[in-house]
């Protein structure tokens, strides 16, 4: 909870985590002057998401001259050296400050839940109904406090079914929605996705089709020199429905609501492609996105007749 005042920002910071938080914070550090070093176990950056999305990350941060250390476990601490196992090998690494960025738990100590025995989750989190009702049916509960999610976003949608349940709870609830939660990692390039990406889709053995736009080809991008990174849709085979979408680039979390609200009313990519976006902006590539979807599903045959159609005319 320390903030440095800019002139005493550490000139040696090492970050130990290479999730979301880790890689902001990093890149926050790096860009205020500190050189910045990541410690992550896993072998990528943000390892919950796909391949493509960390390798854009570190080259960003590689650029930055921030020392990304992947698959290193950090074993000890000695004076100003962090040590680290790589490849049953011991890396030393200097450092003036330690930021530590390997998750959070919920705060439930000191409120009185316990003389009222609150009833806790496993991982240590409030459990509630999905009402967001305790065992006390006079307390509600949201955000980090029980999660699933820890999105800020996440637990303002909680605290409005929380507060309507419990004025109104006696005549009519709400249960809270999880099924189109997005979320977005605020580096440079930023990372967001809603549902799924491939490497879950992969785990849970669900059937796909990859659909990509390059926003190197997008004219607002090339404009604003921030011309890299993708929209990645992923789609049922053969179908336009959306099963998750991820985007790297610039401005990718605000890019992102489209999808949102498509997956959340069961809009598909077809619908997208008819809708009309303002040109030039960011936001056209989701309609691009959808556009290389249909191109690659027009039938052949069809294109085959078209083809005569038109010859015939001429």
């Amino acid at each position: 909870d320390t903030l440095w005042d800019l002139k005493e920002c550490p000139k040696r910071l090492v970050v130990l985590g290479g999730g979301p938080i880790g890689c902001e914070m990093a890149q926050a550090f790096a860009r205020l002057g500190a050189k910045v070093t990541i410690i992550e176990r896993e072998k990528t950056l943000l390892s919950r998401e796909d391949k493509d999305v960390s390798q854009l990350v570190t080259q960003a941060f590689e650029h930055e001259n921030i020392d990304v250390l992947t698959a290193h476990t950090a074993t000890e601490v000695k004076s100003n050296e962090l040590l680290c196992e790589h490849n049953s090998q011991t890396k030393h690494v200097l450092f003036d400050n330690i930021l530590v960025a390997l998750g959070r738990q919920a705060n439930v100590t000191g409120f009185g839940l316990e003389e009222l025995s609150v009833e806790l989750n496993p991982n240590g989190t409030i459990k509630a109904d999905p009402i967001l009702r305790t065992n006390i049916p006079s307390i509600y509960v949201c955000g980090d406090v029980t999660g699933p999610y820890q999105f800020t976003h996440a637990a303002a949608h909680q605290a409005w079914h929380a507060s309507i349940n419990a004025l109104f709870g006696p005549f009519k609830t709400f249960k809270a929605d999880y099924r189109v939660i997005p979320h977005a990692t605020f580096t440079d390039p930023e990372a967001a996705r809603v549902g799924l990406n491939e490497k879950e889709a992969k785990a849970q053995n669900i059937p796909y089709e990859v659909t990509t736009y390059g926003l190197d080809d997008l004219d607002r991008a090339i404009v604003e020199s921030e011309a890299k990174g993708f929209v990645k849709v992923l789609t049922p085979p053969g179908k336009d429905k959306i099963l998750g979408v991820t985007i790297v680039g610039h401005h990718a979390a605000d890019i992102i609501a489209e999808f949102v609200l498509a997956m959340k009313h069961g809009l598909g990519l077809n619908k997208i492609l008819g809708t009309i976006h303002i040109y030039p902006t960011l936001a056209e590539a989701n309609k691009f996105a959808a556009g290389a979807w249909r191109k690659a599903h027009t039938p052949p045959f069809l294109m085959k007749m078209l083809k005569i159609f038109h010859r015939l005319r001429r």
